[in-house]
């Protein structure tokens, strides 16, 4: 059967009250956007607290279905055949026909679900769902009814135009992007950064992006790493800035003046202190980092208050309570599994310290720090200035 509109549902959207409209926006701007990359003209409506995605040519169904499960704030995805108002006789003979094309087996069990929001119709709901039962029956001797747990729920919802469905896709679910504000991401080439990204847009929030490359001691493969990577993430939270920083000389200037045991964490300050740069020009209200509570020795509990010590606004971690494997099945589930582990090492792991310091003391690392005073403003300075924008659309 060739389905020409989708019935969009949408979850948490549903209890913002007076707000509602604004969400409802932001979502259809949201499915406008994804179905951009799919061929094919659609028509994106909101219409009595319901969204429809009319598709008025020819369309691939699986390409487009895979646009739309990519939209936060969308939970269902229902492929509908709508129907003009010609009497009760013609709207069973419809529904007797979607199913006979949709389950052409007719053994089934089913529950017809029936809502008339157009209160001017001569039936009731419920004798929608008696009569309509009734008629089902006689085409498919084989079918019977279950209201409780049926194979088959016919959906029948009386609008201006009548809309039949009994599939329901699942949607990413979430809130539509842009309706909580925008974070700055530090996004790195491993596994746990791209799940950061996704779970905080999931929310509803814009991201832009900074990755700290050290040329020579990181390839360009692992930056076009991380550029597929930030591509990836996009599919769900839209557009983004991904600013590439030289973190090079910053990092050999840590290693030359300061203890070993520390590298990780001074430089994880200096990482955090020029990723606040880039999101207060950006009109970010938060960073958002991958860790999570003892993961690696910089992700401790002393580890995190140490490098929080250097942030003015918040710092978002979604994955702190996870552990490794959780994380690698969100990776999977967004495809960013497989490129997140090809073999190219990031700044991170190329300077990491072979004993680094679990529990550091903030006080202590603070002294190690003016032991960069000569030097270090300067650098982080060209660091910014030098950086590399990319548009990742």
């Amino acid at each position: 059967m060739v389905f020409k509109t989708f019935l969009i549902k949408y979850g948490e959207i549903g209890i913002k009250g007076k707000n509602r409209y604004l969400f409802e926006e932001a979502l259809v701007d949201q499915i406008r956007h994804a179905l951009k990359r799919v061929d094919g003209n659609f028509w994106v409506r909101r219409e009595q607290g319901r969204v429809y995605v009319d598709c008025q040519d020819e369309y691939d169904f699986d390409e487009t279905v895979d646009a739309l499960q990519k939209v936060f704030g969308i939970v269902g995805i229902c492929p509908v055949v709508v129907t003009e108002d010609k009497g009760f006789d013609e709207l069973a003979k419809t529904c007797v026909d979607y199913l006979r094309e949709e389950y052409p087996e007719g053994n089934a069990t089913f529950k017809v679900d029936a809502r008339r929001a157009r209160k001017n119709y001569p039936k009731t709901s419920m004798e929608i769902n008696c009569d309509l039962g009734e008629k089902i029956l006689d085409a498919f001797p084989e079918m019977r009814v279950d209201v409780h747990n049926p194979r088959i729920m016919l959906s029948v919802e009386i609008r201006e135009k009548i809309y039949i469905y009994s599939k329901i896709i699942p949607g990413a679910g979430g809130m539509p992007v842009g309706t909580n504000g925008k974070a700055m991401l530090l996004l790195s080439g491993g596994i746990d950064s791209p799940v950061a990204g996704y779970m905080i847009a999931k929310r509803g929030v814009t991201i832009d992006a900074v990755y700290f490359h050290a040329p020579p001691y990181t390839s360009e493969r692992a930056k076009q790493k991380v550029v597929d990577l930030a591509k990836i993430v996009s599919r769900y939270s839209g557009p983004m800035n991904l600013h590439v920083v030289n973190f090079t000389d910053i990092q050999l200037y840590i290693y030359e003046k300061c203890p070993h045991d520390e590298l990780t964490i001074i430089m994880r300050r200096y990482m955090m202190r020029i990723a606040e740069h880039f999101a207060n020009i950006s009109g970010s209200l938060g960073l958002i980092t991958g860790e999570s509570i003892g993961q690696v020795a910089s992700q401790t509990m002393q580890s995190l208050a140490a490098t929080n010590d250097v942030c003015t606004m918040p710092v978002y971690r979604p994955l702190i309570g996870f552990d490794k494997q959780e994380i690698v099945d969100v990776s999977l589930k967004i495809d960013a599994y497989e490129t997140s582990i090809l073999p190219f090492e990031d700044c991170c792991t190329i300077f990491v310290a072979k004993h680094p310091v679990t529990k550091p003391n903030i006080n202590v690392i603070r002294r190690s720090e003016t032991k960069l005073e000569e030097k270090i403003d300067e650098l982080v300075k060209t660091a910014i200035e030098t950086a590399e924008t990319i548009v990742i659309e």
